[in-house]
């Protein structure tokens, strides 16, 4: 329930299922379609209030579900109303729904509850006029703060109590189900979807539809622990940060309209304001993207890696560790004439056996290896590997199985300086983020297979990923995703059965570095949405697009290579006509597998070009007509080539712009 200090506990975010009496549906003109004054008996639940007061029980509002929030707030509070009109949307519903009098609540604070009687209701300011209860029922957290002091302070606030602090006294008949709905739901509403900058915003949306409904379904998705921790605790500091700034912009303004004077103070405090403007709008297009379900994954978030590597260990040793569900006397001397003979490392190795891979993971200094031996492997949490370590399996992928169990955020963290990860097939199930991610240092991946949830591998900015020979499907967003800053080399991998092949985050952003991709030889196929992706903004009009220009130089530079391609290609003797035929068939095959690496490869330099020609601009307008001919030269390396794009469902490579 409540904690000391006035906060909801954990218990009561979680959801949980309304507790709902079987009752005949009213028809669809009710106000409400949650109970109704002439149902008989109420259709909410009930709970008991924590303390060592024995308050009345109350009814058990807090536990709707999504659909029932969404339904009240569109149908019945908001509808279609502009940001400037939500009060008065709220108090016209308040004024049909509320029972103005005869009921009571208890009454909510950091520092006390109290039992209350409703008189009235003011439903323009959202307020309710209340009276203690005779006797009068208080638990108070402070000891200086008496029965007497609820009355003072009653009498100071002119009995007028906001209503989302009051919680309506549970009662059989139903006649107030409506009442303690209406209150949740104005109490929630000002909890987690009501910002205090909304009403400045522009009026020319549906308030609704622009910011309840995406800021609701976040509300759910964190509930349910379908959004990663590590965007949670973003979201909420950039929530935290906003309302900050921005109630230092209103106090700076109010000084500043309550004061007459041209000063130079003056004229300093409206830069002032100005610089806090900025920041402001860049912290809600950041809350906003992250508020956005389509947008939330595309854009990610800057993941904080406390990874602490250990180094090497005191004695200076590096150990092999094998691990084996069962280790069987075959399996050992294959292992030992394998990998664990002492000629072939020129000095005695030092081993230790586990039988858990995580363990064994967990137990790693640098420079030591972990040689899996075949079985299937159910671990239930995160390798988090922060040392340079080798992670091998003795074997074919498909025999050696490290399957993810529980709900969790993250499947593989690297952050060691040089990683290598090999011969593994690495299974998730129920996942919130991708089966790898590479925060920093180098990880090579050769000869896996990743059967992936959500996201498969993420690179992230100043992280680099070496992929070779592997297969990688199933992600519900991206195969691979690429941040700005980043390396990333993919040589003959097969990524497949994806949302998306291929994701290649914004980078032109001033404060991003320009990725470097290298893609040689890999089959991307079967993926619902594009082969490769790039995700850009949508480019200012005085910045000239030298997109076509490039693909004209392009076409130039190579004007017969696809023919030269097809002509590469011998033919065993045929009929002539058959001859002709598949001469055609493999032309327009080849032609089109090149045009794609072709168009990859140009869109992703023309965008790098874009990149400087923004800078120079920045550059220009800051008075600086010199700069660094190599860093202004500086475009995306780009190795796209041998690439085969088949049967994915928007075709080879697309861009999002936003």
């Amino acid at each position: 329930m409540w904690t000391s200090d006035g906060e909801l506990s954990e218990s009561c975010c979680c959801l949980m299922t309304a507790v709902y009496v079987d009752v005949p549906q009213e028809d669809d003109d009710a106000c409400s379609d949650y109970g109704s004054r002439d149902k008989p008996g109420t259709a909410l639940g009930r709970t008991v209030p924590d303390g060592n007061v024995l308050f009345p029980d109350i009814f058990q509002t807090d536990n709707l579900l999504f659909y029932e929030r969404f339904k009240a707030y569109q149908d019945y509070i908001l509808a279609d109303c502009k940001a400037s009109e939500v009060k008065e949307f709220t108090s016209e519903y308040l004024e049909k729904v509320l029972e103005p009098s005869g009921w009571q609540a208890i009454w909510r604070t950091n520092v006390f509850e109290v039992l209350v009687e409703v008189v009235d209701v003011e439903c323009s300011v959202l307020k309710a006029v209340v009276r203690c209860s005779e006797p009068l029922l208080c638990e108070s957290r402070v000891s200086t703060f008496t029965s007497e002091s609820v009355r003072e302070l009653l009498e100071l606030k002119e009995h007028q109590i906001p209503l989302q602090e009051l919680w309506v006294v549970y009662d059989e008949s139903g006649e107030f189900d409506q009442t303690a709905l209406a209150i949740e739901h104005v109490r929630f509403f000002y909890k987690c979807i009501w910002r205090t900058w909304d009403e400045e915003e522009e009026d020319d949306f549906d308030y609704f539809v622009r910011c309840v409904e995406p800021r609701l379904r976040l509300h759910y998705d964190i509930l349910e622990h379908r959004v990663p921790s590590g965007l949670v605790t973003d979201y909420q500091n950039l929530l935290s940060q906003c309302e900050d700034l921005y109630k230092k912009f209103l106090d700076l303004r109010s000084s500043m309209s309550s004061s007459d004077s041209d000063s130079e103070i003056e004229n300093v405090s409206m830069v002032e304001g100005l610089k806090l403007y900025e920041k402001i709008e860049h912290l809600k297009q950041k809350l906003k993207l992250i508020e956005n379900p389509l947008l939330r994954y595309v854009f990610g978030y800057q993941k904080y890696s406390g990874l602490q590597a250990k180094g090497l260990r005191p004695t200076g040793a590096k150990i092999t560790h094998v691990v084996a569900s069962t280790m069987m006397a075959g399996l050992l001397q294959s292992l030992i004439r394998d990998k664990l003979c002492p000629e072939s490392h020129g000095e005695e190795l030092e081993i230790q056996f586990h039988s858990d891979p995580l363990a064994a993971v967990n137990a790693c200094y640098e420079g030591d290896t972990v040689i899996i031996c075949p079985g299937r492997y159910v671990v239930d949490g995160v390798f988090c590997i922060a040392d340079s370590i080798e992670l091998e399996g003795y074997g074919l992928p498909d025999d050696i199985v490290i399957e993810k169990q529980g709900r969790g955020d993250n499947f593989v963290d690297c952050t060691g300086a040089n990683i290598k990860i090999s011969n593994l097939k690495l299974v998730q199930h129920d996942a919130v983020e991708g089966v790898l991610n590479v925060h920093h240092g180098k990880t090579t991946l050769e000869n896996c297979v990743l059967q992936c949830e959500t996201t498969g591998i993420t690179v992230r900015t100043a992280a680099e990923l070496v992929m070779k020979k592997s297969d990688l499907y199933g992600a519900k967003g991206a195969g691979v995703e690429i941040y700005p800053g980043s390396m990333c080399t993919l040589l003959d991998n097969g990524i497949h059965h994806c949302k998306e092949g291929i994701l290649i985050k914004n980078f032109l952003d001033e404060n991003y570095d320009i990725p470097k991709i290298t893609m040689v030889n890999n089959m991307i196929h079967n993926n619902e949405g594009y082969g490769v992706v790039l995700v850009k903004p949508t480019i200012p009009s005085d910045v000239k697009d030298i997109s076509a220009v490039k693909r004209e130089e392009n076409t130039r530079a190579h004007p017969g290579s696809e023919s030269a391609c097809a002509e590469a290609l011998g033919h065993e003797e045929l009929p002539e006509c058959i001859t002709a035929d598949l001469e055609r068939y493999e032309q327009a095959v080849i032609a089109e597998q090149a045009e794609s690496n072709y168009e990859i490869a140009n869109e992703l330099g023309a965008t790098s070009a874009k990149k400087s020609q923004m800078h120079k601009k920045r550059l220009s307008e800051l008075g600086i007509t010199e700069a660094d001919d190599n860093l202004m030269s500086q475009e995306m390396f780009v190795s796209i080539v041998d690439n085969q794009f088949k049967w994915n469902g928007k075709g080879s490579f697309g861009t999002f712009l936003f």
